[in-house]
């Protein structure tokens, strides 16, 4: 994008604005950065998240974000062996930590309720650093300061004595009575760091030590005691080995936080997309925006901006509606001087342009607009001295530009096209510019006082006219826009209203009165007609709307009747079950008296006819209910819920030409993993195969599957094949699937088994490029644990290996990293 347009249309400034919501240093710098994107996919991620923060943030829940000092510089740091990070710079990684944490535990919790799913799949692909948390906080609290430390408490102690008994060495001389005529005052003095006495220049004698400095009279001299600068030394050297443990403690720290290097460095990015996103939504909420939809480039989808307010303007913007009609590319804006022509323009470039960027608007839902690839721009005077351009000679030589540049993709904003040179020569250029414009299908915002302009958009079928409102009475503007309607330049009463006197006023009109009379008057009845049409379009719209939503609720209630019903049916199938359960235990009852008794084969089919009359009946009642159910189900769910209409329709059209069978592909209610029917264990239930598991489900928890879809895109889960480690008769070691494990277990094997599996592994892991595993060896006697790690140390393809924390397993297990 030209740099200079987004300056002229005041985009950096309302980027920086956005900016200071930011909770990071680094996150703010980055928004900073930005320039409007035209990748589509990129801008719509973007405004997912800003929309799913936006829901957030007006919820009841607490701050998501949390700040934290800049971390990039430190991560360098922490990945060079033998370096030290500070105490701030400790400081400030956990500050990062806790940020991530809270973070990621505040969306989580929230997803479901808010339906936050693609800021929830972000924060799934931070990290985890609760590992580096708990080190860093094992050495400083959570407000920066170094804990009190076992290694630290003697050294700290030491010091405090030697501080008390320096502090009692000078109390004895400031109070020794055979010093007073000595010392020129009682209260010690601090000189390089340490206590000395101000003695009197003629009785340095009378306290030996070391003279530090004398005044600039020569009078008073400033003397540490010999006493006191013996322990001002041990104190100095406790000072100085309490500083080389805490560096210790920081270098160990640091090596300790080496492995988690990349971990910081994958969460730093994620971390500074939520925080620029959570900006950019705490911005829009504050400021009443909305999140523009995208024009359907397909359909032509025209683009439509609702109560559309300047940003810099603040409250003092006038909300204004900017309704572009299908087919029209060419958006010509008249109007007298004072109007808002210019400003009407450049708020719909800055709305494109932050819309580009991800950010909202400040305008109302139902926004739309389309994403361009470039904007040109014309806008404000181009003289310039130092080039000697004239005005007109600075506007053609914009004009140039973006004609060579302007696509179908392009948007190209012309203020005063036209203006600079003699009226008829500049409409002849400006009409030939819109012609060039035209050709090339681009989107063209125009502002113009050129009567023959006017005239050209309503000749031309690609043009629409509109116009900002004036007040003829107060002779205001009041920066309303009109679609569809010329507007007149009102100089004359412009003119009179900025102090130009009367006569000449009226010798202007006489001049223009034969010309323009008929023009003015037809404009006039234009822009009337304009506004009864209009106030007759909202009461129309109005009534439609009215109508629509009593015919949703009459619907809707018919609906909820027929739930009621079904409801009641319901509870009349659980009656009969209940009635069945309890005539089972009857004849149950029956055939142990008959058992008792005489036994015949009459009475025993009568009872089993019985019990399974009962039991079709019942089942035939399930089954009406079902089918009631799903009948509601088409009609319910898209009358409370519009937008489950489409995706319903394309459930059934896939589900037409599939059955239930053995072999068919299913998915299962609440069940991630898909499955494939293996029999029909009796009427209405089957057995299906889920992974290594079979289940008996019901059919109406059955989903059928098309043989060619992929069940994957239905059904997200991660799936990890574990070794097998069952033996053949050779000996061998089987992987499943022939792919790498995320962990390997080498538990109850024999070391050169275990080797084996292990060999297998890694070349695994070259092949599949898998670059970290672990394996579960256990403790044991030792002897597998030391055979692992002998093996690992000399396998070239390795980077790292180590034993895992104590809460993950310590030695009985070990992580390896793969070399990239």
């Amino acid at each position: 994008m030209n740099i200079k347009t987004l300056t002229e249309l005041d985009y950096f400034r309302v980027r920086d604005i956005i900016s200071g919501h930011c909770v990071s240093e680094e996150g703010a710098l980055l928004l900073r950065e930005r320039t409007p994107l035209t990748d589509t996919k990129k801008i719509n991620t973007l405004k997912l998240y800003g929309r799913e923060w936006y829901s957030y943030l007006t919820s009841e829940k607490q701050a998501a974000m949390s700040s934290w000092n800049p971390v990039s510089e430190i991560l360098p740091v922490i990945n060079t062996p033998g370096a030290a990070v500070s105490q701030e710079q400790a400081f400030s990684l956990l500050q990062f930590c806790e940020a991530q944490k809270k973070v990621k535990s505040a969306i989580e919790s929230a997803k479901d309720i808010l339906n936050l799913e693609n800021l929830s799949e972000l924060v799934q692909t931070l990290p985890d650093l609760s590992a580096p948390y708990s080190q860093i906080s094992s050495v400083i609290d959570k407000t920066g300061e170094l804990k009190d430390l076992p290694c630290l408490r003697s050294i700290r102690a030491r010091i405090l004595s030697f501080k008390r008994e320096i502090n009692n060495l000078m109390k004895k001389y400031a109070n020794d009575p055979n010093l007073s005529n000595a010392l020129e005052s009682n209260v010690p003095a601090f000189r390089a760091n340490r206590q000395v006495l101000a003695v009197k220049s003629g009785r340095r004698s009378a306290i030996r030590g070391i003279i530090h400095e004398m005044s600039q009279s020569g009078q008073t001299v400033y003397i540490e005691p010999e006493d006191v600068v013996r322990k001002n030394n041990e104190l100095i050297q406790e000072e100085f080995n309490l500083q080389a443990e805490i560096k210790r403690i920081f270098r160990e720290l640091t090596a300790e936080l080496m492995p988690h290097a990349r971990s910081f460095t994958l969460a730093l990015p994620i971390m500074t997309e939520l925080d620029i996103s959570y900006a950019a939504a705490k911005w829009g909420k504050e400021n009443r925006c909305c999140y523009a939809a995208n024009c359907a480039s397909d359909s032509g989808e025209a683009p439509l901006i609702l109560k559309a307010r300047h940003p810099i303007l603040g409250e003092k913007a006038v909300p204004v509606d900017v309704r572009f009609m299908s087919g029209k590319r060419i958006l010509i804006i008249t109007g007298p001087n004072t109007g808002g022509k210019t400003v009407t323009l450049k708020t719909i470039a800055l709305f494109a342009m932050l819309n580009q960027s991800g950010f909202p608007l400040p305008a109302e839902e139902g926004t739309r607009l389309p994403i361009f690839s470039n904007v040109f721009a014309d806008i404000g005077d181009s003289q310039s001295l130092d080039q000697s351009l004239s005005t007109f000679s600075g506007h053609m030589k914009n004009i140039a530009e973006s004609l060579e540049g302007a696509d179908r993709n392009s948007l190209v904003l012309l203020d005063e096209l036209g203006s600079g040179t003699d009226p008829l020569e500049g409409g002849a250029i400006a009409m030939a510019v819109l012609d060039a414009l035209i050709e090339k299908d681009s989107f063209v915002l125009v502002t113009t006082h050129h009567g023959i302009l006017k005239n050209y958009g309503y000749t031309h079928p690609s043009c629409v006219n509109a116009s900002v409102e004036f007040d003829k009475n107060t002779l205001s503007p009041t920066y309303r826009l009109i679609m569809g309607v010329p507007g007149e330049s009102r100089a004359l009463d412009i003119a009179s209203r900025s102090g130009l006197g009367e006569k000449v006023c009226r010798k202007a009109c006489s001049y223009i009165a034969n010309e323009s009379s008929d023009v003015s008057s037809l404009i006039k009845g234009l822009i009337a007609k304009h506004t009864e049409l209009e106030n007759i379009y909202k009461d129309l719209n109005t009534k439609k709307h009215e109508l629509i939503e009593q015919k949703r609720k009459a619907g809707l209630h018919e609906l909820k009747l027929r739930q009621k019903e079904a409801e009641l049916k319901k509870e009349g199938y659980r009656e009969s079950q209940k009635f069945l359960s309890e005539s089972r235990k009857k004849l149950e009852n029956l055939v142990r008296e008959i058992k008792e008794g005489e036994i015949t084969r009459k009475k025993t089919l009568g009872v089993k006819s019985f019990i399974s009359d009962l039991e079709t009946n019942v089942y035939a009642q399930e089954k009406s209910i079902e089918s009631e159910e799903k009948e509601l189900s088409k009609y319910l769910a898209p009358a409370e819920n519009p937008a489950l209409c489409e995706s319903h329709t394309v459930q059934e059209d896939e589900q037409k030409n599939l059955e239930f069978k053995a072999g068919a592909k299913v998915s299962v209610k609440n069940i991630k993993q898909p499955g494939i029917l293996v029999r029909m264990e009796r009427k209405g239930t089957w057995s299906v195969q889920l992974g290594n598991v079979k289940m008996n489900i019901k059919q109406k928890e059955l989903t059928l599957i098309p043989p060619d879809k992929d069940v994957q895109s239905e059904l997200p889960s991660i799936t990890i094949d574990l070794a097998d480690n069952t033996k053949n008769g050779a000996g061998d070691v089987y992987f499943k699937g022939g792919k790498p494990q995320f962990e390997l277990r080498l538990l109850g094997l024999y070391t050169d088994e275990a080797l084996k599996l292990l060999e297998r592994q890694l070349d695994l892991c070259t092949v599949h490029n898998f670059n970290r595993f672990s394996i579960i060896h256990g403790k044991g006697s030792g002897a597998l644990q030391q055979a692992v790690q002998d093996y690992l140390s000399h396998y070239p393809g390795i980077a790292n290996f180590y034993f895992a924390p104590p809460e993950e397993g310590g030695s009985g297990k070990t992580y390896v990293e793969m070399a990239k």
